[in-house]
């Protein structure tokens, strides 16, 4: 049973494939291979070309010393991703359902710009990686290639048809290849084993480096992740029992320690093969596509550039593919919008092609490289925003149950959010003093647009900070309607129909509709309306006066119905109309009697023949605030 049922009014995450993986194998191997899949696709974003973007100006700037970030980097994405996957498993909600559930509306729509800016920033990277990885393999301009990307959502939908496993698969096939591609880039590159591990050291390189190095962070603990990884853990079928969840909590635990580790290796082959090819050559990369070229005279073969090329593809191909299904758990969590998946997957992707073609006409590959590093450092910058709540929701026992964070996990969480805080303040600081610097004349102009939003967003801060401790009044004050209830539904309330309304259109639909209506109204004693619009000209201009022989067959076939109706003791009345649309009628006539349930029978038609033959069922869904049952003739689903 899906989580819809026991939360009534909520959809699940990601609906297309809520609940749709067993996990009730009896086999340990065969459970853990079950629940794997989920942290895969999280690592996928651990592993994009914004990463690559860091990794490679970290690794040629500073040579080694900055793979301590990486390693605390993937120490605190394991902590916070296991905190995000308790939250879908224990807590019933990703991230961004919990925000606007828990949060005023005020506070819940800026958290989703700012999420909606981090994504935006993150597909950047990705657009515009898989576009550098077309040119570099097969000489297509940038700007087309980025243009192409696009397509990629055709590939997300064809893929969704067949599930969440084969998803799961194909990016899986993709992080291998990156994999091997890195392994053979280090065995070609040679680096000293002593020089590596000396990078283990924790040290930073003034202003530079950390800027650099807040970028690793930010491209490493991506904020989206959070949301994203709350979600994909409900794809999987979990009972209801403590017992069921924490079996579920442990496995989604081995699965991220083994992506996330592993996301980690791949980011630190590159830091490493950049820091042994390029730092040891005093050449500072200001280009993916430098790295590419200069990798063939430094190596002496060309495979190392080839193996460069197709990893940084299939690392932009992949990371597009979550990159939507994480604005989508957005979109959905944070508006309650439900979208049609090929429209709202469309228009997350253009969110990311619309700028990166832009800067890709205006700027060419230097400034590409430069917003690569900026989309890293922004993503850093709305981590505290997701961390926060995160932290805030998990350690709750109203909302958790016996999976509330103990005191030395949170304890651990707060210590990486500080950690997060402290190092994006110092940015921000050394930001803003660079550009009032440079700024001249602009200074004042610099000032009054950038201090509004950086006090905003600090105060927006503390208070989700300090929001469980905050007077009532002021935590509340504006809160959506929808609250987190304290805890599951005992039971369903009885559902009762009095009356049951069937629109009827002489044709084999009514068969299967009337055969439900009759079955309801036997259970529960209802009385069913039948509702029939003639849609004859006759009919529409002289109306129940009209006599056409149509119409006299009309009243034949309602008598029939009504006659059987009655003989099986159900009370039921007939309305015809005359007005010649049949969901304008049927839209009129269920506003008017306000039946307890709608029964429609289907076409059984799609795409060109909805425009041909109409859309009734939809007009008349959208338009009415009535349950609606919408059946389909057996006999004519084989026959058609």
């Amino acid at each position: 049973m899906s989580d819809t049922g026991r939360f009534p009014g909520r959809p699940p995450s990601l609906p297309e494939v809520h609940a749709s993986v067993g996990t009730s194998q009896v086999s340990i191997w065969r459970r853990m291979f079950a629940f794997a899949g989920p942290a895969y696709l999280v690592s996928v974003g651990y592993m994009d070309p914004g990463n690559w973007a860091t990794d490679l100006e970290g690794g040629a700037r500073f040579g080694y010393q900055l793979l301590w970030v990486l390693v605390m980097s993937n120490l605190m994405a394991i902590v916070l991703q296991t905190l995000s996957a308790r939250l879908g498993i224990a807590g019933q909600r990703d991230l961004a359902q919990a925000c606007r559930e828990a949060y005023p509306r005020p506070v819940s729509l800026t958290l989703w710009v700012l999420c909606e800016i981090a994504i935006a920033a993150c597909d950047l990277a990705e657009v515009l990686g898989a576009a550098i990885g077309l040119n570099l393999l097969f000489g297509i301009p940038v700007l087309a290639g980025v243009l192409v990307t696009s397509l990629d959502i055709l590939l997300l939908l064809w893929l969704t048809r067949f599930g969440i496993r084969i998803i799961e698969g194909f990016v899986l096939s993709l992080i291998a290849v990156m994999a091997v591609c890195f392994l053979l880039e280090i065995l070609l590159a040679k680096p000293s084993v002593a020089a590596v591990a000396s990078g283990l050291i924790p040290r930073l390189g003034g202003h530079e480096g950390l800027y650099v190095a807040i970028g690793i962070l930010g491209a490493t603990v991506m904020p989206h992740n959070l949301y994203l990884h709350s979600a994909l853990v409900q794809t999987r079928r979990i009972g209801a029992g403590d017992r069921e969840k924490r079996s579920a909590c442990r496995f989604n635990l081995i699965d991220s320690l083994v992506a996330l580790n592993g996301a980690m290796l791949v980011n630190a082959a590159i830091l490493v093969v950049a820091g042994a090819v390029f730092f040891e050559q005093r050449i500072r990369v200001t280009q993916i596509a430098q790295a590419y070229q200069m990798l063939t005279p430094l190596l002496g073969t060309t495979l190392a550039a080839v193996l460069f090329a197709v990893a940084l593809l299939c690392s932009g191909q992949s990371s597009t593919m979550t990159g939507t299904m994480a604005g989508q758990i957005v979109m959905e969590g944070f508006l309650a919008i439900r979208m049609r998946p090929w429209l709202r997957r469309l228009l997350t992707r253009g969110l990311a092609i619309v700028p990166a073609a832009i800067v890709v006409y205006l700027a060419g590959e230097h400034g590409m490289f430069r917003l690569l590093i900026l989309s890293q450092v922004i993503l850093s910058m709305q981590l505290p925003f997701a961390v926060v709540p995160l932290i805030h929701f998990t350690s709750d026992r109203r909302r958790m149950g016996a999976f509330a964070s103990r005191g030395w996990l949170q304890a651990l969480a707060w210590l990486i959010a500080a950690i997060i805080i402290a190092l994006n303040a110092r940015l921000v600081y050394l930001t803003l003093a660079e550009w009032l610097a440079t700024a001249g004349a602009y200074r004042d102009l610099v000032m009054m647009l950038v201090e509004p939003v950086v006090i905003g967003l600090l105060v927006l801060l503390a208070w989700m900070i300090f929001e469980p401790w905050l007077p009532r009044w002021l935590r509340h004050k504006g809160r959506a309607a929808i609250a987190w209830p304290e805890a599951a539904p005992a039971g369903v309330r009885p559902l009762h129909y009095h009356t049951i309304l069937v629109p009827l259109d002489h044709s084999e639909r009514d068969r299967a509709a009337v055969a439900h209506a009759a079955a309801l109204a036997r259970a529960y004693r209802s009385r069913i309306y039948l509702l029939h619009v003639e849609e004859g000209v006759t009919s529409q201009i002289y109306g129940a006066e009209a006599s056409t022989a149509e119409v006299e067959a009309g009243a034949t076939y309602l008598g029939e119905i009504l006659a059987g109706l009655r003989a099986q003791g159900i009370e039921v009345e007939v309305a015809v109309a005359h007005s010649g649309d049949p969901k304008t009628e049927i839209v009129r006539f269920a506003q008017q009697l306000k039946p307890d349930l709608l029964i429609m029978g289907a076409h059984g038609h799609k795409g060109l023949q909805d425009i041909v033959f109409g859309q009734t069922i939809n007009t008349v869904r959208h338009a009415v605030d009535v349950p609606l049952l919408i059946v389909r003739d057996q006999g004519a689903a084989e026959e058609s």
